[in-house]
C-alpha cells in the first residue's frame, strides 16, 4: 500500500547539487547546511515534543538505568504528526538527487532524543541489515532540532557504504537477533583505531541535515546538552520491501499498518 503526496522542497543550485552527489557517491554521507527553514523546524520541534509526551507502542528507552541522562527512541509516527510528513516532502528533491532516483518514498521516521547528560553512546552500526528492505537506494536524513557540537554529533566512516553488510546486534547487550552468529562479518572496532578510518562528522545547527546511505557505518557519543533529532528513512527506485524471518527494526507490518508513502515530484 502506498499513497502519493507532492514533494515541496527546494531545487538546489546546479553546482552544489553536482558536488553533493559526487561526495555522496564516494563517501556515503554529506552535510547540507540550512536545508530546513525555520517555520518548518518550529513545527517539527513542536511535533517532537508532543511525540515525547505521547510515545507510540514502538518507543524504547535505549539508555541504561544508571545513565545520568535518558536516550529515547520512537518510530513510525508520521501518520500522527503532519510536520514529520511535511519534512519528508521538503527533503524529497534532495534525497532523490543523492540517490540518483526518479522516485522517492518515505519508509519511516525515527525519533532519537538524548536528554542532557546522557552518557550512553550509539554504537557503530549500519542501518540496512536491521530493515526489511533490499536494494541500493536506501538513504537516511538526520535532522537535529537543537545545536549539536562536534563531540556529540553523528559520525560516519567514509566509503563504508561500498562494503558488505555487517552483523547487526542489539545496542544494549550486543545480541545477534537478525542473523546467526558468523553469517556476516563483524562491525570493526572503529574506536580502537580511529586513525585507521576516515571519520566524517559536523557540528550542526537546526536547519542543517546529514544524509547518509543505509550501509554507511555510523555512531554517536553521549550528549552533555539536550539533543533532539528526527531521522527520516527514504527508499528509491531499486529498493523493495521483503519478508524477513526475523523481527525487523522497526517492525513495520507487511500488511502496511505503516504504509510506505510515495513522495511525488
Amino acid at each position: 500500500m502506498s499513497s502519493d503526496v507532492p514533494a515541496t522542497g527546494p531545487v538546489l543550485p546546479t553546482g552544489l547539487a553536482a558536488e553533493l552527489a559526487i561526495d555522496f557517491a564516494a563517501d556515503g554521507a554529506v552535510c547540507v547546511r540550512g536545508l530546513v527553514p525555520a517555520d518548518l523546524l518550529d513545527r517539527v520541534a513542536s511535533a517532537v515534543d508532543r511525540n515525547l509526551a505521547d510515545p507510540s507502542d514502538l518507543a524504547i528507552v535505549a539508555s541504561a538505568a544508571d545513565d545520568p541522562g535518558r536516550f529515547v527512541e520512537d518510530f513510525c509516527n508520521w501518520q500522527r504528526f503532519d510536520a514529520y510528513l511535511d519534512l519528508a516532502r521538503h527533503a524529497a528533491p534532495l534525497i532523490g538527487h543523492l540517490m540518483g532516483s526518479t522516485g522517492v518514498r518515505l519508509y519511516h521516521d525515527h525519533l532519537l532524543v538524548k536528554e542532557a547528560g546522557t552518557a550512553t553512546p550509539t554504537p557503530w552500526h549500519q542501518d540496512q541489515p536491521y530493515y526489511d528492505v533490499e536494494g541500493h537506494h536506501v538513504v537516511s536524513m538526520w535532522c537535529p532540532l537543537d545545536p549539536v557540537p562536534r563531540d556529540a554529533t553523528l559520525e560516519l566512516v567514509a566509503g563504508s557504504h561500498l562494503g558488505p553488510w555487517l552483523m547487526p546486534r542489539t545496542f544494549m547487550d550486543r545480541e545477534a537477533r537478525w542473523f546467526g552468529e558468523g553469517e556476516l562479518a563483524e562491525v570493526p572496532d572503529v574506536e580502537a583505531d580511529r586513525h585507521a578510518h576516515r571519520i566524517l562528522g559536523w557540528a550542526l545547527e537546526p536547519g542543517d541535515v546529514v544524509c547518509f546511505h543505509a550501509l554507511t557505518l555510523h555512531a554517536a557519543r553521549g550528549s552533555a546538552d539536550r539533543r533532539r533529532v528526527l531521522s527520516l528513512r527514504f527508499l528509491g527506485d531499486d529498493a523493495v520491501r521483503v519478508e524477513r524471518r526475523w523481527r525487523t527494526s522497526p517492525p513495520i507490518p507487511a500488511t502496511a499498518s505503516f504504509p510506505v508513502v510515495r513522495l511525488a515530484g
